[in-house]
């Protein structure tokens, strides 16, 4: 990249002053409004000739006059190839979110099964974050897929799933091995050859070729057989036993061995993108897209505004570019795309729209999936808004209701307690302004506190109307509904949002709600059949889950705290050598001083305190 040029920056847009001195090699071009807003982000071979064509009397398209409307000021990036201006391009959409560019909101990395580079290799699960080295397979589209395959694979192959911290420590055996679901290499119950050979036939297994694995099992068994070694012979069938099982429940897509096939339905302004996973010849699964599409954008647009935000310079997802691509028609710059594709995988990656048989099965599969999708998703959307019409028939708020929240406590007998803040829309659950609160400060069990703590977090700083609710229940009764009353009575907001507390009924059966209004305590019990309180029961359900989802994961952070964790001085190499030298943290326990002192890197005064700190004294 070698140049960058920008226009004044004023209310009235000079284009002509601007194309003057505008370069003619390619780059990528940023478009600003009067709020100095990015509006648009584009590419071009050629500079020049593509910003000029924005400034012809015969625009085109409704969506580029009215773009053009709002041009106040361009900036330009020179770059030296079109494949970089591509990479470029797509940086700055995921960055400045343009509205009149398509945008693909979904940017989670997918999650991939993990057989670890180390003596005894794990076997897990990986989705973004730092790459770890060892082998991957998949992408696939879910997590729950990904755990339901470590749960398969755990049946068949005994490697271990436990974290290096949890193996390095062991002793003796864990439950696994006494399960059977783990050859407990961590103690030596298996050999290093024969752990590797366990490694091998599962990557086998994950490459698609259970065949050979059956293969090389029945020949390990007849060769335990003829050692006379029983025992192992026996593990061997079992073995194959689960995988014959598994193999004829696995249903075998075709020959195509590696590839992603993309589907495009539209309807009116909206679009859905279905995207079908196909790896080691088997339908892993699909996810669909909802991009939001300006006005007049074609479908060949689309298409290629999916590929670039979905594959291009997304490190989350490691090695997701499949070898090919199939995709309804051709698009734009197309021989561009697959050479960013082809140079980030650093292999060739295939983009394919004249298909025929095997792939045009896939082809159809995908758009029908993606009619289906989208379909479902305005019958969800049209419920979600009726039910909020009749929500607005019961409180009969003068604007409406668009936004309504809602706050739940979760604790253990007043332990790691956390408030939950979920948010609803009228599309449905609002996840990314969902909010958890690890609770601290307050005397243990004392909800009312806990749920004052949580306001306090969540609207004490809020100063733009938008994010605001207009209705905010709280799960519990008149006390919890008090502590919101009082919150709300100190502090000054743009909006005052209806204060609305949920108690159970009697028997806590759904259906049996009773609504309490803020101010006058007024009680509003709704039919059953009402869709008012359908949504009522949904965001306060919603709210219960998260909190409780919250509260468990930081119970099992707390439960796997070792005691030496908060002895000053023992960090994580003294703790490490005080449970392999003395055999775990039973053995810790039990010893003296002396004993403690003969640990490595343990010294007199260090042993003194390890003892006092464990026996409490």
């Amino acid at each position: 990249m070698s140049e960058k040029v920008s226009s004044n920056q004023c209310n009235t847009f000079d284009h002509q002053a601007f194309l003057a001195a505008v370069s003619e090699q390619a780059g990528v071009y940023r478009m600003y409004d009067n709020a100095q807003v990015v509006i648009y982000v584009g590419k071009a071979k050629h500079l020049k000739k593509r910003l000029a064509s924005y400034f012809r009397k015969d625009v085109g398209s409704t969506k580029t006059q009215a773009l053009v409307k709002q041009i106040a000021a361009i900036d330009v990036t020179v770059t030296h190839t079109e494949g970089e201006a591509l990479i470029l391009e797509n940086n700055y959409i995921k960055k400045y979110q343009p509205k009149y560019n398509i945008l693909l909101r979904d940017d989670k990395s997918y999650p991939y099964l993990l057989i670890t580079a180390h003596k005894h290799p794990k076997l897990g699960m990986h989705r973004g974050g730092k790459k770890v080295k060892g082998e991957y397979f998949g992408p696939y589209p879910t997590v729950g897929a990904v755990w339901e395959s470590l749960r398969l694979m755990q049946k068949i192959f005994p490697l271990r799933q436990c974290e290096d911290s949890y193996y390095r420590a062991r002793s003796r055996p864990c439950l696994q091995y006494q399960l059977g679901r783990c050859a407990a290499p961590c103690v030596d119950k298996i050999s290093v050859a024969a752990y590797q050979k366990q490694v091998q036939l599962a990557k086998l297994f994950l490459k698609g070729k259970s065949s050979k694995v059956i293969e090389q099992l029945v020949a390990n068994m007849e060769d335990a057989s003829k050692a006379l070694d029983f025992e192992q012979a026996a593990k061997y069938r079992d073995q194959i036993a689960t995988l014959r099982k598994v193999q004829q429940q696995q249903h075998v897509s075709g020959s195509a061995a590696e590839m992603d096939v993309i589907g495009l339905h539209r309807h009116k302004s909206q679009a859905c993108i279905h995207l079908l996973f196909i790896r080691e010849q088997k339908i892993l699964g699909s996810k669909s897209y909802f991009p939001t599409v300006p006005v007049g954008t074609s479908d060949s647009e689309i298409i290629a505004a999916f590929i670039s935000q979905h594959y291009i310079g997304n490190e989350l997802n490691l090695g997701a570019i499949p070898k090919e691509i199939v995709i309804p028609q051709a698009i734009e710059s197309q021989q561009d795309i697959v050479q960013v594709l082809s140079a980030q995988a650093e292999r060739e990656v295939k983009l394919a729209h004249n298909v025929r048989t095997e792939r045009a099965q896939y082809l159809k599969l995908a758009c029908t999936n993606a009619a289906t999708a989208l379909l479902s998703r305005n019958s969800h959307k049209e419920s979600m808004q009726a039910r909020f019409l009749a929500l607005n028939e019961v409180f009969e708020l003068p604007n409406g209701i668009t936004r309504i929240e809602c706050f739940d406590i979760s604790h253990t007998m007043g332990q790691q307690t956390v408030a939950s803040n979920v948010v609803f829309d009228l599309d449905g659950p609002l996840k990314s302004d969902y909010r958890r609160y690890n609770v601290h400060g307050i005397t243990p069990g004392d909800d009312y506190a806990a749920m004052a703590f949580a306001l306090d977090k969540r609207y004490s700083k809020v100063t733009s109307e938008e994010k605001m609710p207009d209705i905010i229940f709280i799960d519990g009764g008149k006390g919890q509904l008090s502590k919101a009353e009082a919150f709300f009575s100190t502090i000054e907001h743009v909006k005052t949002p209806l204060l609305v507390g949920v108690a159970k009924g009697e028997s806590r059966k759904p259906g049996l709600e009773t609504l309490i209004l803020a101010g006058s305590h007024q009680l509003i019990s709704l039919p059953a059949t009402s869709p008012a309180l359908h949504l009522v029961q949904h965001i306060r359900d919603e709210s219960h889950r998260f909190a409780i989802a919250g509260h468990r994961a930081k119970r099992q952070k707390a439960s796997k705290k070792s005691t030496l964790e908060s002895i000053p001085g023992i960090g994580a190499k003294k703790r490490q050598a005080l449970l392999q030298y003395l055999g775990g943290l039973q053995e810790v326990l039990k010893a003296d001083k002396a004993t403690l002192e003969k640990v490595p890197g343990i010294s007199k005064l260090l042993a003194k305190n390890i003892y006092d700190a464990l026996h409490d004294n």
